[in-house]
Order: C-alpha cells, then sequence, then structure tokens
C-alpha cells in the first residue's frame, strides 16, 4: 500500500558516507553548507572508527556539528555476525573521539531469527550511547519487527535499474515516512524527478540519488557526490512535492 500522505512530509538526505576527507575535502566542506537539507551524514573513518583520531575526520565532523548536522557512526554488523562487544568497543571509540550522534548499522541482517541479536544489540547501545539515532541498514525490505526497535531502516539500498520498478512492502503504511531511507545509484539527472516521486508515493523521507555507479570493480558508489548536487539540494530545499 502506497504511503498516499506522503507529499506532505520534508524529504531530507542521508548520506551513506564520502570517501575520507583527506581525498573528497570539498565534498565534506559543502555538507556543512548553510540550508543543505540534510537528515544525517555517517562518518566511516576506516571501515569503523580507526584505531586512533583522525585529525581530519575530526575535522569534518566538527564542521557538521557546528552546522547543526546529525552525524552517524557507522558500524559493520557483517549480517549478524560481528561480535557484540567488539561492535561496542567502536560504538565507544566514535562517542568519545567525534562526538556521534548516533550509528548507521550497515550490512544489517533482515530476518526474524537474527531479530532478537540485533535487539539487544541496539539496547547495549543505547545503553552507552544515550538517546542516540539508530539506523538499520538493510537495503532491503526486512522483517517487520525491526521497525520496532530502531529509529529509521534503509528499506532499499541499490540501483536504478531495479529502484524504477521496485515494490514497498505492505507493512511499511504503519509507519510514517520519516522512518524509511533509500539509497539509489545510478539515477540519471532526467530520472531524477521520477525517482523523488518513487520515493515519495512508497513513503521514504531520508534519501539519497546518485549517477554514480558501483559495482564490477566501479568502486563505492556513494564515495563521491552526484554530479547534480546543486539540482537535488534545490529540489529538497524548496519543498518541491507532487
Amino acid at each position: 500500500m502506497p504511503h498516499l500522505t506522503s507529499t506532505a512530509v520534508r524529504t531530507a538526505l542521508g548520506v551513506p558516507g564520502y570517501a575520507h576527507p583527506l581525498v573528497a575535502p570539498a565534498q565534506w566542506a559543502e555538507l556543512a553548507r548553510p540550508g543543505t537539507p540534510l537528515d544525517w551524514v555517517a562518518l566511516d573513518v576506516c571501515a569503523g572508527p580507526g584505531a586512533r583520531p583522525d585529525p581530519h575526520c575530526l575535522e569534518a565532523a566538527g564542521r557538521l556539528h557546528h552546522a547543526g548536522v546529525r552525524v552517524l557512526g557507522r558500524l559493520d554488523l557483517a549480517q549478524g555476525v560481528r561480535d557484540h562487544a567488539e561492535l561496542r568497543h567502536d560504538a565507544l571509540r566514535y562517542l568519545d573521539w567525534y562526538q556521534v550522534d548516533g550509528f548507521l548499522l550497515d550490512r544489517c541482517p533482515t530476518g526474524a531469527a537474527e531479530l532478537p541479536g540485533v535487539r539487544r544489540l541496539l539496547a547495549g547501545l543505547r545503553a552507552v550511547a544515550g538517546a542516540t539515532h539508530l539506523v538499520l541498514g538493510h537495503g532491503t525490505h526486512p522483517h517487520p519487527g525491526y521497525a520496532e526497535c530502531a529509529d529509521q531502516l534503509v528499506t532499499f539500498a541499490g540501483p536504478w535499474s531495479d529502484y524504477r520498478w521496485s515494490q514497498v512492502a505492505e507493512w511499511t503504511a504503519d509507519y510514517p515516512p520519516d522512518r524509511f531511507c533509500h539509497f539509489v545509484h545510478g539515477v540519471p539527472r532526467g530520472h531524477l524527478e521520477e525517482a523523488l516521486r518513487i520515493a515519495r508515493w512508497q513513503g521514504a523521507a531520508t534519501i539519497y540519488f546518485t549517477d554514480r555507479t558501483g559495482g564490477r570493480g566501479q568502486g563505492d558508489p556513494w564515495e563521491a557526490m552526484p554530479g547534480y548536487w546543486d539540482e537535488i539540494v534545490s529540489r529538497l530545499g524548496t519543498g518541491v512535492s507532487e
């Protein structure tokens, strides 16, 4: 069932994580520009928080905090096989060094069998971090029970060729659009408005669309800004809706 009322909800950008600020300083600086419609930005220092505070990441995170942008530390759940104590240790490093506002728990499992373990992990993270923003990076629709234990779910992460024909799970209609994120790569400039319509129709208020592509040796499509960054910022910043 589509979210027929979703056009009244502000659509904002969730940034899955750019390349290291030393490699992409201009892109990180752009994120701190006043008025950019950001929900949150994920920080991945070195497949996690790294072994010691990184001065370039400290500076980038500081600029974003100063601009009022929510910064999340990226934690890799590896489909549920990562040790919880190790994940909490990484979370504490993110908190101590970068004062993150929450976590993007990437490669989160989707099944009912793994749900109790993820629920325990999230409870542990809240115990050490307090009122923190937790995003589960499934990349597809998980068991609906996951929606009860996190602030947001990434229910689509993949190419435009799949997204334009995708279907939303009916159970998502029980939740407001600000609970769901869609990340789509390979979106041509000419289809940007169509992609925004799909997100609003399916009830996802946090989005990231890029013309970059990934896979087959092409690298991470999220590492660099889309070529139409200014256009999408303008569209979202003016509250354009269908």
